[in-house]
């Protein structure tokens, strides 16, 4: 079992070091490793959402956060201090419980997701071997936050955005499973570790799914159903604000508007680092060459995430919303064919070549 902080790595938590025993040194270690992905996780959606409005800024030749603190450092600070202090107002007619509820599973469902991503060769919470199917199903559960707001609202642009949501995030899983097929297939395996590790040297010397003629197309397809899934430009249909005010979330105010904040620039991350993990090599340098290893692998998937998350956020500051129905036409009569032919083109290829004879 190669897990993040496994004891005699990473932790003085052992029965030798301080007399627990192994069940109460296993508890504290990994509510450490816990602690250690969940705390830098939100100071870093605090600070990518400033990255977000800056790069939007630039692009509109316009000057962005630049009061609060150093160049506007803190602004997303003194935002979730705003919020914080804000009255929680809850629609008389709402179902008071759900109303409640949704926020923090759509929270929630964000940080469980990062349990199986593979940060270096040593660190991973929770090295299993279906972690891809793992996230496939953190990441389907997410719609309840979205469908039980709309619903408990009580008021008719939340549940029409909840319905809009419902439906996009589902049409686009359907395209982004026959890609991951794909990836599964190419890398024989459903651990995110051993498929970050099958792209070592995939073409020639260069590390990475990404540079293979079949998967490329692929990851095409996954970048842009990331942005689908996860609502973003130009796919952002479930807050259009000229038709649904704010969409799922036009009841929310104080921290739980800020739970539905940081669950989606959560997400945002979460597809960022799939997109890595899964295309570029996850935390291995871009060519497998022996001096790019000097750098930590943790290094190197946090700058293919910000580079990822720059993408988004171009794609924001320079594309125009889709209709609801392009966006429909998109995944189901677009990117499902076209995924499914590429799962027979893959497996057809492997099968050829003798992938699996050893």
């Amino acid at each position: 079992m190669t897990e993040l902080f496994q004891l005699p790595l990473w932790t003085p938590f052992g029965p030798w070091d301080w007399g627990l025993s192994f069940e109460w040194a296993w508890f504290l270690s990994t509510f450490a490793g816990i602690l250690l992905i969940a705390l830098p996780l939100m100071l870093g959606v605090a600070m990518i959402i400033y990255a977000d409005r800056k790069i939007w800024a630039a692009m509109a030749l316009r000057r962005g956060p630049n009061v609060v603190g150093p160049f506007g450092l803190l602004q997303s600070f003194a935002d979730g201090l705003k919020v914080f202090l804000q009255e929680t107002i809850i629609p008389s007619a709402s179902n008071k419980v759900l109303f409640l509820i949704a926020p923090i599973i759509a929270f929630t469902i964000t940080l469980m997701a990062w349990a199986v991503i593979p940060f270096s060769a040593e660190a991973i919470l929770a090295d299993i071997n279906v972690g891809l199917l793992y996230i496939l199903a953190i990441s389907s559960l997410g719609v309840y936050g979205t469908v039980i707001a709309g619903w408990a609202s009580n008021s008719k642009y939340p549940f029409f955005s909840a319905m809009r949501a419902s439906a996009q995030m589902i049409s686009y899983e359907v395209s982004i499973g026959f890609i991951l097929v794909c990836v599964v297939l190419w890398a024989d395996s459903f651990n995110l570790k051993e498929i970050v590790e099958e792209q070592r040297a995939h073409v020639w010397l260069l590390n990475g799914f990404v540079f293979n003629p079949l998967l490329f197309p692929l990851w095409v397809m996954f970048l842009i159903s990331s942005l689908a899934e996860t609502q973003r430009a130009p796919f952002d249909l479930a807050e259009a604000e000229s038709e649904l005010v704010a969409g799922y979330q036009t009841e929310y105010s104080s921290m739980a508007f800020a739970l539905y904040w940081l669950g989606e620039y959560g997400n945002v991350l979460l597809m960022c680092a799939l997109n890595a993990v899964l295309f570029f090599g996850g935390y291995l340098p871009p060519i497998d060459w022996a001096p790019l290893y000097v750098v930590p692998g943790l290094v190197w998937l946090l700058l293919k995430i910000l580079f990822f998350f720059f993408v988004f956020s171009w794609v924001k500051a320079t594309v125009p919303r889709y209709r609801y129905d392009q966006l429909m036409r998109l995944g189901w009569k677009v990117f499902l064919p076209l995924s499914l032919f590429f799962v027979f083109a893959v497996s057809g290829y492997l099968m050829a070549t003798g992938h699996y004879t050893s």
